[in-house]
């Protein structure tokens, strides 16, 4: 076995192995033994490319992490970006959606309440119409009566007033059972 600290063995391109070093194996060795030593050179050498690779990776390794962590946040903001983007989209949509929809409700609305006062102005007709078959007075009749009755009170008070004067030249009032039959209160009474 070498020690660690020999050199290198250099190896021609026919995979025949020279040795630089001062020692010398005797040329009639073993195939076996010849091939053993091949193996634990190729060992040696395969263990202490490991140690080289580990330790450049520890040296560099903080690089490394720092790229990785860097790469990370660029790519983490990348994708906050484009979630906000998304979410500014879907809130814009959803702005359309709603106002669609309003409009929509006010126009579904406005339909019912012109449906609504058609049905009202129709039950209305219907039913002055079955009062007016009834003989029931509408209010423009009423109104007139009324209007009448207003006309026919001033007649009275004037009648009324014409005829006290001729009354007034006896100043009793006559007492009795017929003139207390004539006043209202009194014919109230009677019946």
């Amino acid at each position: 076995m070498p020690l660690p600290n020999s050199r290198p063995k250099a190896y021609s391109v026919g995979m025949t192995k020279t040795r630089t070093s001062t020692t010398r194996r005797p040329l009639a060795q073993d195939p076996l033994t010849e091939r053993a030593e091949q193996v634990k050179d190729s060992a040696q050498h395969i263990w202490l490319a490991g140690l080289g690779a580990f330790a450049k990776a520890q040296a560099e390794g903080a690089k490394v992490f720092e790229a990785l962590v860097n790469e990370g946040q660029q790519l983490q903001s990348k994708t906050q970006a484009a979630a906000q983007a998304r979410i500014q989209a879907l809130s814009q949509a959803t702005e359309q959606v709603t106002e669609q929809v309003a409009g929509m409700a006010n126009e579904i609305s406005d339909k019912a309440t012109g449906q609504w006062n058609k049905l009202e102005s129709l039950f209305e007709s219907r039913v002055a119409t079955a009062l007016q078959n009834l003989g029931m007075p509408t209010a423009p009749d009423i109104i007139a009566l009324q209007a009448r009755i207003q006309v026919l009170e001033e007649h009275i008070a004037q009648m009324h007033a014409l005829s006290s004067p001729a009354k007034g030249r006896s100043s009793k009032p006559r007492s009795g059972p017929a003139a207390k039959a004539k006043t209202p209160t009194a014919r109230a009474r009677k019946t």
